[in-house]
């Protein structure tokens, strides 16, 4: 993995301006001194139970870790575990304690007012989340979390909150459209409606997070504002994950970052912007488990952006796509049958012009649908201005940042070169375009506000591989 320096320099690159760190690595905190890069340093898991129940042993850890860097380092909140109460229950009793000691320490450091003590949860904590409307919290954990919010609303936090659409989406048995996780536009019929507040859900994100404030409000707290901590889409998944793919990682963080970026909020608090980290800054090949696990980060080692991310009009903000240099070719092992379906569609209702590809013309060789498919699809791709969905295909499309171009056969959207596109309104069918509507019976199975005028759009670091 790179060296704390190298993450720095990346996320400098970049325009990064908040990241969360797993643990508080004293060389990644030492190597994001005096960048003005906003962080959250964490409480490993590991140390919750000694800091739960010694306020010796929290005032140390915020010496050590926090009074030591700041204020060179912008250290703005301190994550106190990770989902301790689905990861590690049986430090559930002791978790309001933590926040407290730790609190306590900041205050005696008068570094209080400046760093938020919170905790990540996972969204399984909330029952019966759709409609958003019926939400509540699992009452298993009332005791820790009555305690909880009262700490955060008497020291002016907010609610960490971990949102994943691609496990609600995994976990749903075809009840969530693939659109409806991924932030793609969707027809009026096909929105979510609560029956009970009539408002209309667009997407899992919104939906999950608007549960929380309900349920938050079923124990009479209100004011409370939400900051998501984790959230993305894995670009790779094996055999059993046929939806994480490159294209739908793209998807669903262009989506959101824009999503976020322009304040759109909640149906609950419309124009009222969910601060958002994205999970995860980098993939790691030595992640144990499935074959996602270990695939959604923006960039791989070695600093490569997996994806370029759709961003236009965004600003410059994480892998953009500020070269112009993204296409979309045939998918490797893609079925012919679909390819041959999807090329007709290109070249009929998706209205390319498929000329290039005729007997005789620069691109006719060679004659077979993968190259003839791969031209089309990049036709349409580029036509429609690479907007999140267009490179699809029904799973049969992929983008790449490879040019290909071959020979006389110059593709739309080359480097230096004019090549003609025409216009035109129709889009390509999505990966789930023949599937069902989301209505109010959906149920959702799960794994802002913000303090100041600026919205948080920031990466989470797991800084631990740096031990």
């Amino acid at each position: 993995m790179p060296s704390p320096t190298q993450v720095v320099a990346l996320l400098k690159t970049q325009n990064i301006r908040h990241v969360r760190l797993f643990d508080a690595d004293r060389a990644m905190l030492l190597a994001l001194a005096n960048t003005g890069i906003q962080v959250i340093v964490s409480v490993p898991n590991e140390q919750l139970l000694g800091i739960g129940q010694s306020n010796a042993t929290a005032a140390n850890w915020v010496a050590r870790n926090v009074v030591a860097h700041v204020p060179a380092t912008n250290i703005t909140a301190i994550a106190v575990g990770s989902e301790v109460l689905s990861a590690l229950p049986n430090a559930g009793p002791i978790l309001v304690s933590a926040l407290k000691f730790i609190h306590s320490a900041l205050v005696a450091a008068n570094l209080d007012r400046q760093i938020k003590v919170s905790t990540p949860h996972s969204s399984s904590i909330i029952l019966d989340s759709f409609p958003p409307s019926q939400a509540f919290f699992n009452r298993t954990w009332d005791p820790v979390m009555v305690p909880l919010l009262k700490f955060l609303q008497s020291t002016g936090s907010y609610l960490m909150l971990n949102v994943y659409p691609y496990y609600d989406y995994m976990q749903s048995n075809g009840v969530i459209p693939l659109d409806y996780a991924l932030f793609r536009p969707l027809p009026p019929t096909k929105e979510a409606v609560d029956a009970n507040t009539l408002l209309h859900y667009t997407n899992v994100f919104e939906a999950v997070v608007d549960a929380a404030y309900f349920a938050m409000s079923y124990l009479n707290i209100t004011n409370i504002p939400i900051v998501v901590t984790e959230s993305g889409w894995p670009s790779k998944g094996d055999s059993s994950e046929p939806d994480a793919t490159l294209e739908n990682a793209n998807t669903y963080n262009s989506n959101l970052i824009r999503h976020v970026l322009n304040n759109t909020g909640t149906p609950k608090h419309p124009g009222i912007a969910v601060s958002t980290y994205i999970y995860e800054l980098y993939n790691e090949d030595l992640r144990p488990g499935s074959v996602s696990e270990k695939n959604w980060g923006l960039f791989d080692a070695n600093g490569e952006p997996v994806y370029i991310l759709h961003l236009t009009g965004a600003g410059t903000v994480l892998a953009n796509d500020t070269t112009n240099q993204t296409f979309c070719v045939a998918k490797d092992g893609a079925d012919r049958k679909m390819l041959q379906a999807a090329l007709d569609w290109a070249c009929g209702p998706g209205k390319v012009d498929c000329s290039p590809l005729l007997q005789g013309q620069p691109c006719y060789q060679p004659d077979n649908v993968v190259a003839h498919s791969t031209y089309a699809f990049n036709a349409y791709f580029q036509k429609m201005t690479k907007s999140p969905g267009t490179c699809d295909f029904k799973g049969v499309a992929t983008i790449t940042t490879t040019d290909p171009s071959h020979g006389s056969c110059i593709f739309p959207g080359s480097a230096g070169r004019n090549a003609t596109v025409v216009n035109g309104t129709s889009r390509a069918p999505s990966s789930n375009s023949t599937s069902s509507g989301c209505d109010s019976q959906y149920i959702h199975h799960g794994s802002s506000f913000t303090f100041t005028s600026s919205v948080i759009i920031g990466v989470v670091v797991l800084s631990v591989v740096f031990l």
